[in-house]
């Protein structure tokens, strides 16, 4: 059995009365007191939810975006596929990188220096041999997630201001960060509020009994403190 750590028994000790499942706000708050006492850095807080879906049923399969109100607390980099105009569209709403084939050949050399690739209808066709590449990265651009649109301005800048996109995976796990633990209080809370409710709005309409089935709020390298799932969509309407 391995020997407990120091950080460990800390935390063991931090959350000792403390109980659990807690309302977002008292959890968000006890993870911030955890950090500042164990963590030298400024932890990514993470949502971690179990969905009561199918998604082996293609009605049950959960993929979507929400801006969050406070950002994710880091700088994203945007690269735009565009020609003409809509590549100086983007360049006006901050894109970092905008054009078509020249970035197309960049790509193709291995460069990925962006974490949102955003595409015009009419370059997905060059993007198409770079699937392979793209895909497994996550940023192959993708109609359901606003990132192939012909309003690149609205995407460069809803990229840039937090959007985060959640998708529920085999197991119906959604898992999405919410921004860092040296937010606010406040700008945590909003934050959550805002994801909560934008994967409650995205219930299939089949899916049938408790959908929220477990929710837990973590840091990066800290503790997973359990959220009251029964009660959340009534807290979030007073975060909102």
């Amino acid at each position: 059995m391995s020997k407990i750590t120091k950080k460990q028994k800390k935390i063991q000790e931090m959350l000792e009365g403390f109980t659990q499942p807690a309302t977002a706000v008292d959890a968000i708050a006890k993870l911030q007191e955890i950090s500042k006492e164990t963590s030298k850095f400024n932890e990514t807080v993470e949502c971690h939810f179990r969905l009561g879906i199918e998604v082996k049923h293609a009605d049950q399969q959960i993929r979507s975006t929400t801006v969050l109100p406070a950002g994710l607390g880091k700088e994203v980099r945007v690269c735009v596929i565009a020609k003409g105009p809509k590549a100086t569209e983007a360049k006006e709403a901050g894109a970092d990188e905008a054009g078509a084939e020249e970035i197309i050949e960049k790509i193709s050399g291995g460069w990925f220096e962006f974490d949102t690739l955003i595409a015009t209808p009419d370059c997905m066709g060059m993007l198409g041999k770079l699937g392979r590449v793209l895909g497994p990265k996550g940023l192959m651009p993708n109609p359901k997630t606003g990132t192939v649109t012909m309003d690149v301005a609205s995407a460069v800048k809803d990229a840039k201001a937090g959007k985060v996109e959640f998708r529920a995976d085999k197991q119906g796990m959604v898992h999405c960060p919410v921004g860092k633990i040296q937010f606010s209080k406040e700008d945590l809370s909003k934050n959550f509020a805002t994801l909560v409710d934008a994967i409650l709005r995205a219930k299939p309409a089949s899916s049938k009994g408790t959908y929220i089935k477990s929710l837990y709020i973590a840091t990066t390298m800290g503790p997973g403190i359990k959220i009251d799932a029964k009660n959340v969509a009534s807290e979030i309407k007073e975060l909102l």
